[in-house]
């Protein structure tokens, strides 16, 4: 009773605010150009803002003058300062909240700070946003007449005063009581550190609860369901949860787990939505079903900026607002927050499919990409690649990665792929070539390359063990949904690190 009275409350709260989401369709320029500036006025009260003459700026064109862009390293000196308890370093006033985002294995870990306004301005309005979405396109939802099954990170305490985790499992912390009855599993376990024990828990605590919604990276999440399938020995997930009827994913592409969720939760009333939810910031979320593309979050304390792919690593890349944007192309975003990151490149790459209203895909990483041959192969592009073939071919796959292999004693170069599948395919040789052929499909410049083998060889495929990839996670303490295996490389470093690995284990 309890549970359907507050989902009737929350479904009205929800009517109200679709104003928000009708703006960010009709007024993209009007709701950038506000935040930009409460952004300024904030920054003047930084020390970030002093050492780059933040009084003068007025406009868009005196923004872009004065402040570089930037990455983590370049922020780096003002963040240790603000963890060391300094206060106006990149964001008025202390912070105490610092998201540790781990990345893929390869990359450092970053910490990136969570400011009060970052968090209730950005990532909880933007909570709030994708629930609106939901309920307008299902109105009969009952996201709040259930549980919503949460898989968080863990958290420590650096001091006294500072404390570090996952950006979900910040969330989860401050989030308010009365929230806490509508997520599963309770809040202790969701919050383990032990990632492996966690896993066992939310599956022992949730299998008899009412779980009406999920959200997670798929590769984690597929290690949830296959525990709760071992343990209560049904044939797929909507065995154990009738009434699941929501899936919210994102972190990396969905295209390769889309045969597996089918099998976990058969039927046609699942609903999936991508979510742009990131350490720095929650930026998109898909607002039309079956329908890629997601939309910007215009209102939420972040201002945009796009690099043309075309001009990434000029020492002076042409910067674009909002308004310059075209659909099709591939732009490394770049962000201004209220978490105090000025200018800052998350890392990642993003297209537009449309622009009234914006909506974007993650098309890349500007350090996950394979051009070593002027191929310009990007991670939808192998996403893309691998959802075709493992349709043709019944295949499932865990997670994969992708080198180039260079152009030694006279060989021709080419793509050396690792895949772990869950289901292999028949034959492996064929599934290869099909691999192949559709990447040249979805990528004219690979084709191009692969055209009578001129540059480049076919590629050549290894079919890894499907645990592999999680014992090297393990191997290297980054269990957790914030980690993850980079699915492409322009170098070696990483393929050659996972061969000795792999052949350390046989």
């Amino acid at each position: 009773m309890f549970y359907s009275f507050f989902n009737t409350l929350i479904k009205g709260y929800l009517r109200y605010r679709r104003n928000r989401i009708e703006s960010m369709y009709e007024t993209p320029f009007e709701l950038q150009d506000e935040v930009l500036q409460a952004l300024i006025s904030k920054l003047k009260n930084t020390k970030y803002g002093n050492d780059h003459q933040a009084h003068n700026i007025k406009t868009f064109d005196d923004f872009k003058s004065k402040l570089p862009i930037t990455e983590y390293e370049d922020l780096f000196p003002y963040i240790e300062r603000m963890m060391q308890g300094n206060e106006g370093e990149l964001w008025p006033g202390s912070v105490k909240w610092f998201a540790k985002s781990s990345g893929t294995t390869n990359d450092k870990s970053k910490f990136i700070p969570i400011s009060d306004e970052n968090l209730f301005d950005n990532h909880v309005e933007a909570s709030w946003d994708a629930m609106s979405i939901l309920y307008r396109n299902r109105p009969d939802a009952r996201v709040f007449d259930g549980k919503n099954l949460i898989m968080g990170g863990s958290l420590t305490h650096k001091s006294s005063d500072v404390i570090i985790g996952d950006v979900s499992a910040i969330l989860l912390s401050r989030m308010p009581a009365v929230g806490r009855p509508f997520y599963t599993p309770d809040f202790e376990t969701a919050l383990m550190a032990d990632w492996e024990a966690k896993i066992d828990k939310i599956a022992q605590s949730t299998i008899h609860e009412d779980v009406v919604m999920f959200a997670g990276v798929p590769t984690w999440t597929v290690v949830l369901f296959k525990k709760i399938l071992e343990i209560t020995g049904k044939s797929n997930i909507r065995e154990v949860w009738p009434n699941v009827k929501t899936y919210l994913h994102g972190g990396v592409g969905f295209d390769p787990y889309v045969r597996q969720f089918k099998e976990f939760l058969p039927g046609d009333d699942i609903e999936y939505y991508e979510v742009y939810n990131a350490s720095e910031g929650y930026f998109a979320i898909q607002d039309r079903l079956n329908q890629k593309g997601m939309l910007l979050l215009l209102d939420n304390a972040i201002y945009y900026e796009f690099i043309p792919m075309e001009d990434y690593g000029k020492d002076n890349p042409t910067v674009l607002s909002l308004r310059d944007v075209e659909v099709g192309k591939d732009y490394c975003i770049v962000i201004s927050s209220s978490a105090g990151l000025w200018r800052y490149k998350p890392g990642d790459v993003v297209r537009f499919v449309s622009v009234h209203p914006y909506r974007i895909m993650v098309s890349g990483r500007t350090k996950q990409y394979i051009n070593v041959f002027g191929e310009e192969v990007m991670v939808h592009n192998t996403d893309e690649a691998l959802k075709i073939a493992c349709a043709k071919w019944n295949a499932e796959v865990v997670d994969y990665t992708v080198a180039p292999l260079y152009m030694d004693d006279g060989q021709k170069g080419g793509h050396e792929w690792w895949i772990a599948f869950e289901k292999s395919p028949e034959n492996l040789q064929a599934f290869s070539a099909d691999l192949d052929d559709a990447l040249r499909t979805v990528n004219s410049d690979y084709d191009a390359k692969r055209f009578k083998n001129i540059a480049l060889q076919p590629l050549t495929l290894h079919d890894i063990d499907k645990d592999t990839f999680y014992h090297w996670l393990k191997s290297k303490g980054r269990l957790g949904g914030q980690s993850k295996i980079p699915r492409l490389c322009n170098d070696r470093k990483f393929a050659d690190q996972l061969v000795q690995f792999i052949q350390s284990k046989n």
